[in-house]
């Protein structure tokens, strides 16, 4: 388990604050607040919890930590954030297959992502990258189904049992009838160093890790998963390339949650403010550079847990996932 803190503390100069900002101050936090990320330092969900976690602080004038809580496919963070006081001081920042594709990968799943968590709001990828790494030659999905064939069966990169890349391979092998391997890596690094080194055939994953290989040319761009990427307008989705599934329409999201026993008007001013953050230039170019939506509000984070959450479930189910 890796544990580590950084402090962000608020500005002074927010002290002339308006008026709403001042009473939010007297009645929440009581204390200082911690973002519980329950992954490593210097990833994705990593960088979104500390660019919201700074303007955070900078609005309520008071220090922020973030923690991180890595293992267990983050069963290790979420549970810890399960526990904490429902007090508003414990913000959870964590990614969709924690919430979604552990209750069927995890056995005895110590939490109850519907029933132990107030959903506050929501950033989205736009695509997510599948890659074929150079030595295979495509650069498209036909051409790599035609090296899969070709070639038998192949090294598929993965990090972990029901993720993303995990479900992608098994729904393309089912639809185009390939042979394959997962291996499965501790995290996307290590995963797209494979690629870039030529030991996988493919992956697949989150844009922010998959750019510097494609970039470098070490891998290709073979479609994506979801909508087009701004940077490869020119890279159809799975979909336009003949995939079939409901799998290809989802995002994948982090998501900022609260003890299910928050109280409302806590909840409500969280949420409130962390919204606001997407309009922090921060805040912004963060977002930019993973490319990911602006924060949903209550509603549409609601409404895309629970759509989301069935799909992939059946999803899951229907391809015989199961518990390590």
């Amino acid at each position: 388990m890796l544990t580590r803190r950084t402090f962000v503390t608020g500005s002074a100069a927010l002290m002339c604050a308006p008026a709403v900002i001042a009473q939010a101050q007297t009645a929440w936090p009581a204390k200082t607040v911690r973002i519980v990320v329950p992954y490593p330092a210097g990833g994705q969900t990593d960088g979104i919890a500390r660019a919201f976690g700074d303007y955070l602080a900078r609005q309520i004038n008071k220090t922020v930590i973030v923690e991180n809580k890595a293992g267990a496919g983050g069963t290790i963070g979420v549970t810890e954030a399960k526990r904490a006081d429902p007090d508003g001081t414990t913000i959870l920042c964590t990614i969709s297959s924690s919430l979604i594709q552990n209750r069927v990968t995890v056995k005895d799943l110590p939490y109850d992502p519907e029933k132990d968590f107030t959903y506050l709001t929501m950033v989205s990828g736009a695509g997510g990258p599948v890659v074929a790494a150079k030595k295979t030659g495509a650069t498209n999905l036909k051409e790599f189904v035609e090296y899969a064939k070709k070639a038998g069966s192949i090294n598929w990169g993965s990090y972990g049992i029901g993720s993303t890349p995990h479900v992608l391979i098994e729904t393309i092998a089912k639809q185009y009838g390939i042979k394959f391997q997962v291996i499965q890596y501790r995290g996307e690094a290590p995963m797209w160093n494979d690629i870039a080194g030529q030991t996988l055939d493919g992956a697949a994953g989150s844009y922010a890790a998959a750019a510097p290989v494609v970039q470098a040319g070490t891998g290709n761009l073979i479609g994506v998963v979801g909508a087009r990427l701004p940077p490869y307008p020119d890279t159809p989705t799975m979909t336009e390339q003949g995939a079939v599934g409901d799998f290809y329409d989802l995002r994948a999201f982090t998501a900022f949650a609260v003890p299910s026993a928050t109280p409302k008007d806590i909840v409500d001013k969280i949420s409130a403010l962390l919204i606001q953050g997407g309009t922090d230039p921060t805040v912004q170019k963060m977002l930019t550079n993973f490319i990911l939506s602006s924060p949903a509000d209550l509603q549409t984070t609601n409404r895309i847990f629970k759509r989301d959450s069935e799909v992939m479930l059946r999803i899951l189910r229907d391809l015989g996932v199961k518990p390590e």
